[in-house]
C-alpha cells in the first residue's frame, strides 16, 4: 500500500506540474511593430521622442492584452535583458498603440533598437518580438557642416509665363577619395528646389521631386540615405541634378513666395565610417563644380520639361569624369531662421505603370493616345525619331468632340514636354522634374516614316508613398466605379501635400478641400504621417499671423491675409479625425494650441452681434444651381455669415472635446460654454421655428445647424422637416457644395432616413455622384457639372476633372453601406452595422487595417437569407448590428446562436439584433 500511495502522489505531482507549465506556456510574439505614425525600421527618422505600437497575433487563444513591456537599447546585444536606454518594465495596460518613449534623451544620427512583449487576458507572457530599430537623422541646423551650393542661374534665366523666371537646371558634382574600405555611410541631403542624386554613376534612390514642399521660409525637409553599398575605396564621385521645383519655380498665379529670383541650391553631407574606424565627411561647398549645359534644358511644375539629348554629358556622374572646365559654384551659409528637419512622411515615388493604352487618332505627324484613366505623373515614351527633331508631348484630361484636346481648364499651365533627339532611331524618355494631370497624350515630331503604335506610350502614376489601408466593394458596378474614382482622386492629389487639383496653374494645398476629404482618405490609405506632416506646415504658416488666422492654402504661397470659415477649420477638424481613426493622441497635443488660436481668430472677427463673426468665406463652394451665374455663383447661396457662425461653433466644440482628451478640464469647460453661446446666437440669428429666415432656402443651411448640433431639441426636429422639404423640392437630388456634401449622409443617417440617402446616392442625373460616371469620369470632378456628353464642358476655366472634395461620400460607404466604423479612437471599439437597401444592392464589403489589425464587414443577401461575415482584431471588441431577423433564427458560424464568452446579446426585437462580440472571425446568418 505504501508503494502504491507514493506512486499515486508522484503521478499527482507530475499532473500538477504539467498543468502549471501549460498555463505558463509562452504565447506567440507581437507582430507588425511600428514607430510613431506607422514607420518600420526607418533611417533619418525625425522624432527623438517616438511612440511605439504593435499588434497581437490573430489566434483563438489571444483576445486581449493585459500588460506589456518595452525595452530600448543602443545595441542589439543588450536586448532584451540589459536595455541601456529605457525599460518600461511590466505595465498593466491594454495599450498596444502609441506608447510614448520615456527613456534617455536621443540625439542626431543615433541608432536605436527595441523589442516588446505582452501578456494576454490570462496573464501568460509572449515571447519577445523581433528586434526593430530606428536611426535618427540630423535633427538640428548645427549638425550640418555643409553649405548651400549651386550656380547663379538667376542671371541666365529665361522669362516665362507671367514674367516668372525659368532657371536652367543644374548639374553639380564633386570627386573625392576614400582612404579605406567602407563600413557604413549616410548621405544627408536636401535642396532649395528639387533634386536627383547619384553616387558613382548609380541612383541613390527612386524618390521623385525630393525633398518635397513645405513652407520654405520656416522649414526645409532633409533626406537620409544608406549609401554604404554605393561607395568604394579610392576614387568616388557624387553628382546631383537640380531644378527649380516648388521653391524657385512658378507657383500659382502670383509671385512666388520663396523668391523666384533665388537660384536653386543643394545641401548635402556624406558621412562615411571606414572599416578601420576612421571617418570622412564630404560636404557641399566651394570645391564643387557645376554646369547648366546638360540635357534637361528647362523644367517647371506647371509648364513641363524640355530635354535635349544633344547636350547629354556621358559619364558625368562617375569618378573619372574631368570637370575642370565646369564652373565654380557659389555657396551660402545655413541660415538660423529656416529649420532643417528630417522629412516626417514618405517621399513621392513612381507607383503604377498604365500599359493599357489605345490610339484615338493619327493626323500627319501627330498621334493621340488614351490611357483610359485620368492620372497624375509622367509619361514614359519609346518613340522612333530623327536626329535634331523635336518630340512634343501634350496632355489633356478629356477631349473635345472633334478628338482635339480640352486644355482650357489647364489655364496658364503649358503642361508640355519636349525631347530633342541626339541620334536616329528609337529614343526612350521619361520627364524627371515635372508632373502632369492627364488621361490623353499627344505625340508629334516623331519619325514621319514610322507607324504610330500603342506600345510607344505608358503612364507612370506618381504619388506620396503610402500603403493601401482599406477596401470597399459592392454588387453595384457604378458604386464600385465611384469607389475607384474616389481612390484615384485621392492618390492623384496626395503629391507630397494634399492638393486641390493636379493639372492647372494651381495644385495648391487648399485647407477646405483637405478637411472634407480627410476621413475618407484615412479609410482608404495609410496617410497618418502624410496628414501630420502637412499639419506641421499649417501651424508654421499660421504662426505668421498674430491673430491665429489659418491661410486657406498651405504652404501659403498666396500670402493670404484673410482666413475662411470652413477652410481654416482644418486646423481643428483634421487632428480630431486623425485621432479618431488612429487613436494617436500625439496629433492632438501637437495641434492643440493651433486649434485654440483658430477659434481665437473667429472671436477676433466678432463685431456688433455677439458670437457672430464677420469675415471672409468661400462658403458652400460650387453648390449646384446657384442663384447667381458665372463666378459669382461659385460660392453658392448659403449665407457666409451663417457658415461663419456654424464653423465657429463646431471648432469651439471640437476644441472642448480635445481639451477633455488631453486632461485640460478648465479649457474643456470654457470652450463648451463658448460653443453653447454660439449655438444660441446661430439659431436666434438665422432661424425661426426651425426654418431658415434667409431669402433662399438651401440644404446646407439646415445641414450645418443639424449636424453641428446648434439647435434646441424641439427646433432641431422642425429643421429636419424643412431639410426634407428642400430635398423633395430638388426632386430628391443633393443641393450641396464642398461644405454641405460631406455632412449630408451623416445627417440623414442620424435622422433614420437611410432609404432617402440611398435614393440620393444612386441618382443618375445631375447633380449626383453617378452623373459624372455616366459622362465617363474616372476620377472625382471639381464641379457636379464639369462636363456632359450633350452640353460639353462647363464654361468656366476653373473646371478640374480631378478634384477629391466630393469623394467625401466614401466615409458613409464604408461606415453605413458596408457597416464598418470606429466607436472608440483607433477602432478599440468597432461598430459593425450595415444598412442594406435591396432596391440597389445585394452585397457590400469593407475592410480596414486598424491600429490593432484588420477589421472587416461583408454582407450578402441571397435566397431570402442575410449573411454577415465579420473580422474583429485582437485587443478590440465590437458591437454587431444585424438588420434582419431575431435571436431565434440567428445562426453563428453554422450553429444556432447562443450567448457565450465571445458573444453577448445586447438587444433584440422582431426585426434586428445587437450583439457584443470579442475578437474573432464570425459568420452571422438570418432570414430576411
Amino acid at each position: 500500500m505504501k508503494h502504491k500511495s507514493l506512486f499515486l502522489s508522484f503521478c499527482i505531482a507530475i499532473f500538477l506540474i504539467t498543468i502549471i507549465s501549460c498555463k505558463q506556456k509562452t504565447i506567440q510574439q507581437p507582430k507588425e511593430l511600428t514607430l510613431s505614425e506607422g514607420f518600420v525600421n526607418p533611417i533619418g527618422f525625425y522624432n527623438p521622442n517616438p511612440t511605439f505600437s504593435w499588434k497581437l497575433p490573430v489566434s483563438e487563444q489571444i483576445k486581449l492584452q493585459s500588460a506589456y513591456q518595452i525595452v530600448v537599447a543602443s545595441s542589439k546585444e543588450l536586448l532584451p535583458n540589459n536595455p541601456d536606454l529605457w525599460d518600461s518594465e511590466k505595465q498593466k495596460s491594454k495599450q498596444s498603440t502609441f506608447v510614448k518613449y520615456q527613456g534617455k534623451a536621443l540625439k542626431s544620427r543615433q541608432k536605436v533598437y527595441w523589442q516588446v512583449r505582452y501578456w494576454h487576458q490570462d496573464e501568460n507572457a509572449s515571447s519577445w518580438s523581433e528586434i526593430n530599430s530606428f536611426e535618427l537623422g540630423l535633427l538640428n541646423n548645427s549638425d550640418w557642416q555643409a553649405k548651400w551650393t549651386g550656380l547663379d542661374t538667376a542671371k541666365d534665366s529665361i522669362k516665362g509665363v507671367r514674367k516668372f523666371l525659368m532657371h536652367r537646371p543644374q548639374y553639380l558634382r564633386k570627386g573625392f577619395e576614400l582612404t579605406s574600405d567602407v563600413a557604413a555611410a549616410r548621405l544627408y541631403i536636401t535642396a532649395r528646389g528639387v533634386f536627383d542624386v547619384h553616387l558613382n554613376g548609380k541612383d541613390v534612390s527612386d524618390d521623385v521631386m525630393t525633398p518635397g514642399w513645405t513652407p520654405y521660409n520656416h522649414r526645409i525637409e532633409t533626406l537620409t540615405y544608406d549609401v554604404t553599398e554605393l561607395l568604394q575605396s579610392g576614387k568616388n564621385a557624387i553628382a546631383v541634378e537640380l531644378a527649380s521645383g516648388w521653391h524657385s519655380g512658378r507657383i500659382s498665379r502670383l509671385t512666388a513666395l520663396y523668391d523666384n529670383l533665388s537660384s536653386p541650391k543643394i545641401l548635402c553631407q556624406l558621412e562615411v565610417v571606414m572599416k578601420d574606424d576612421s571617418k570622412q565627411t564630404i560636404i557641399s561647398d566651394e570645391s564643387w563644380r557645376g554646369t547648366t549645359n546638360g540635357p534637361i534644358r528647362l523644367a517647371g511644375i506647371y509648364d513641363g520639361e524640355a530635354y535635349d539629348a544633344n547636350f547629354e554629358i556621358p559619364n558625368w556622374n562617375i569618378a573619372t569624369f574631368d570637370d575642370s572646365n565646369w564652373k565654380m559654384v557659389e555657396v551660402e551659409e545655413i541660415s538660423k531662421d529656416v529649420k532643417l528637419k528630417p522629412k516626417r512622411h514618405n517621399t513621392i515615388k513612381n507607383q503604377l505603370v498604365l500599359k493599357d493604352v489605345e490610339i484615338v487618332s493619327v493626323d500627319e505627324n501627330s498621334v493621340v493616345y488614351n490611357l483610359k484613366q485620368n492620372m497624375v505623373g509622367v509619361p514614359r515614351v519609346k518613340v522612333p525619331m530623327k536626329k535634331g527633331d523635336t518630340l512634343k508631348i501634350r496632355f489633356s484630361e478629356m477631349l473635345l468632340k472633334d478628338d482635339t484636346f480640352y486644355t482650357k481648364n489647364y489655364r496658364s499651365a503649358k503642361s508640355t514636354d519636349y525631347y530633342v533627339a541626339g541620334k536616329d532611331g528609337m529614343i526612350e524618355y521619361m520627364p524627371k522634374f515635372t508632373f502632369h494631370g492627364f488621361q490623353f497624350l499627344e505625340l508629334s515630331g516623331y519619325d514621319k516614316n514610322a507607324k504610330p503604335d500603342a506600345s510607344w506610350v505608358q503612364g507612370i502614376a506618381q504619388h506620396s508613398d503610402f500603403e493601401k489601408n482599406g477596401a470597399f466593394s459592392s454588387s453595384h458596378d457604378k458604386l464600385n466605379q465611384l469607389q475607384s474614382n474616389i481612390t484615384w482622386g485621392l492618390r492623384d492629389n496626395f503629391f507630397d501635400i494634399p492638393t486641390d487639383c493636379p493639372q492647372r496653374d494651381e495644385r495648391l494645398g487648399w485647407t477646405g478641400d483637405a478637411q472634407v476629404i480627410a476621413p475618407t482618405s484615412l479609410f482608404n490609405y495609410d496617410v497618418h504621417s502624410f496628414w501630420t506632416a502637412w499639419l506641421q506646415s499649417l501651424r508654421e504658416n499660421q504662426s505668421e499671423h498674430k491673430d491665429g488666422m489659418v491661410p486657406f492654402i498651405v504652404p501659403d504661397v498666396l500670402q493670404t491675409r484673410n482666413g475662411s470659415s470652413g477652410w481654416g477649420d482644418a486646423a481643428v477638424i483634421i487632428p480630431w479625425d486623425i485621432y479618431n481613426a488612429t487613436g494617436d493622441i500625439t496629433v492632438l497635443e501637437e495641434s492643440y494650441e493651433s486649434a485654440k488660436k483658430w477659434v481665437g481668430y473667429y472671436q477676433s472677427k466678432v463685431r456688433k452681434q455677439p458670437f457672430l463673426p464677420k469675415m471672409h468665406s468661400f462658403s458652400d463652394w460650387l453648390q449646384p444651381y446657384p442663384s447667381k451665374s458665372g463666378k459669382l455663383g461659385n460660392r453658392g447661396d448659403t449665407p457666409k455669415d451663417l457658415i461663419h457662425a456654424a464653423f465657429f461653433a463646431h471648432s469651439a466644440h471640437l476644441v472642448s472635446k480635445i481639451a477633455n482628451v488631453l486632461g485640460k478640464t478648465d479649457d474643456a469647460k470654457k470652450y463648451a460654454t463658448l460653443y453653447k453661446n454660439i449655438a444660441n446666437a446661430f439659431e436666434n440669428a438665422f432661424f425661426e421655428e426651425g426654418k431658415f429666415t434667409g431669402e433662399i432656402q438651401t440644404q446646407t443651411s439646415y445641414l450645418l445647424g443639424i449636424y453641428f448640433d446648434l439647435f434646441k431639441p424641439e427646433t432641431k426636429l422642425k429643421a429636419q422637416q424643412y431639410l426634407l422639404e428642400e430635398i423633395k423640392n430638388a426632386n430628391y437630388h443633393l443641393g450641396t457644395g464642398f461644405l454641405g456634401t460631406p455632412i449630408l449622409p451623416k445627417v440623414l443617417d442620424d435622422m433614420g432616413e437611410i432609404d432617402l440617402m440611398y435614393k440620393i446616392l444612386f441618382k443618375e442625373t445631375y447633380p449626383s455622384w453617378f452623373y459624372s460616371i455616366n459622362q465617363g469620369a474616372t476620377t472625382m470632378w471639381e464641379r457636379w457639372n464639369s462636363f456632359s456628353k450633350e452640353g460639353g464642358y462647363n464654361s468656366q476655366s476653373m473646371n478640374s476633372l480631378n478634384h477629391y472634395a466630393y469623394g467625401a461620400i466614401g466615409q458613409w460607404m464604408y461606415e453605413r453601406i458596408a457597416g464598418l466604423a470606429s466607436l472608440a479612437p483607433g477602432y478599440q471599439k468597432i461598430r459593425i452595422a450595415p444598412l442594406p437597401n435591396t432596391e440597389f444592392l445585394t452585397s457590400a464589403s469593407a475592410s480596414v487595417k486598424t491600429s490593432y489589425g484588420k477589421a472587416s464587414s461583408s454582407w450578402k443577401i441571397e435566397n431570402d437569407s442575410f449573411n454577415l461575415d465579420v473580422v474583429i482584431p485582437p485587443n478590440t471588441f465590437a458591437e454587431v448590428h444585424i438588420p434582419y431577423g431575431n435571436k431565434d433564427n440567428l445562426f453563428v458560424n453554422g450553429s444556432v446562436f447562443t450567448e457565450n464568452s465571445n458573444l453577448k446579446l445586447i438587444s433584440s426585437d422582431t426585426k434586428s439584433l445587437k450583439i457584443l462580440a470579442e475578437p474573432g472571425t464570425y459568420n452571422f446568418q438570418t432570414k430576411l
